[in-house]
């Protein structure tokens, strides 16, 4: 069963308002060492708590974390981009590959780095942190590249579990971190998700739905489109 007593945590994208819960509350619970990784790292006032450069659109950047790094054994893909407006259509060649890059590809390649490390690690795990726009095609290029990680998160739970890495898929709507400032409604404190997706990486749970936007979510998998997706409704004759 993974712990975080003792663990060697990577956090990616540590700088925002969940990973730097992220960070302090591993340490809270026992964890050696944090590794705060972000492409520009930022200063800490914990001894524990490693700061390193990485960019995971960069297989240079990830190569050379995983070599500073090789004692992790919990990784959270925590890094994440979003970009204005919903419609997939509206968005540019740029925003749409950065998204792809970033949201779905890098956290595929660094865990594959990681991987073999993980797999002779003790009470290892890999946490993946979606989004309730994974089952919710609203966020346009957001929502796809994060629909794009759940079915990864779930090929990688697969492949690690049976060699002892234990991986966790969480989804939560609207986090109140700078990301989401935007956005109207209510909104999960940091914190809160925090300690929900580190609970369940100690109790060896597969998947954290932080709210009820998300428990939504995933139950209208199975209703109609017409249901999820009211505008598709065909008018009454």
């Amino acid at each position: 069963m993974p712990t975080l007593d003792g663990a060697v945590v990577l956090v990616t994208g540590a700088n925002g308002g969940i990973g730097t819960q992220l960070v302090h509350q591993a340490l809270a619970r026992g964890a050696a060492k944090v590794y705060a990784t972000a492409r520009t790292p930022r200063t800490w006032d914990d001894e524990r708590v490693v700061p390193l450069a990485l960019d995971v659109t960069d297989p240079a950047s990830i190569r050379a974390v995983v070599e500073a790094a090789p004692d992790v054994t919990v990784l959270v893909n925590n890094a994440g981009v979003s970009v204005a407006g919903a419609g997939i259509l509206e968005h540019s060649d740029e925003e749409i590959r950065a998204s792809v890059e970033t949201n779905f590809v890098g956290p595929l390649l660094l865990t594959r780095a990681y991987a073999p490390l993980l797999v002779r690690a003790e009470n290892a795990a890999v946490v993946d942190i979606h989004s309730a726009m994974s089952w919710y095609a609203v966020g346009g290029i957001y929502s796809a590249t994060k629909a794009a990680f759940w079915s990864v998160t779930n090929s990688l739970r697969l492949e690690l579990v049976p060699q002892g890495v234990h991986v966790v898929g969480v989804h939560v709507g609207w986090v109140d971190t700078a990301m989401a400032a935007h956005a109207e409604g209510p909104k999960t404190d940091p914190a809160d998700l925090v300690a929900a997706v580190l609970d369940a990486v100690e109790a060896g749970e597969y998947e954290v739905l932080a709210d009820d936007i998300s428990v939504q979510a995933k139950a209208g998998l199975s209703a109609p489109l017409e249901v999820v997706y009211p505008q598709l409704a065909r008018p009454v004759a």
